[in-house]
């Protein structure tokens, strides 16, 4: 997901979120997740297989 243009992804950022905390955002995909950091979107993210993705989210929830 690296690899692609950030900007041309659905990002998301967390429903538990407020202006004043850090958080993340997500952009889901078919084969993989991006994770980057919703203060800073330009300083790169994280790709995570969607399936590790789902289960991380899974076990989280």
């Amino acid at each position: 997901m690296a690899a692609r243009n950030a900007a041309s992804r659905r990002w998301r950022k967390s429903t538990r979120s407020n202006e004043n905390q850090a958080c993340v955002e997500v952009a889901l995909g078919v084969v993989e997740a991006g994770v980057r950091d919703s203060k800073s979107p330009v300083s790169g993210e994280l790709s995570f297989p969607a399936t590790s993705w789902h289960a991380f989210v899974a076990r989280v929830d």
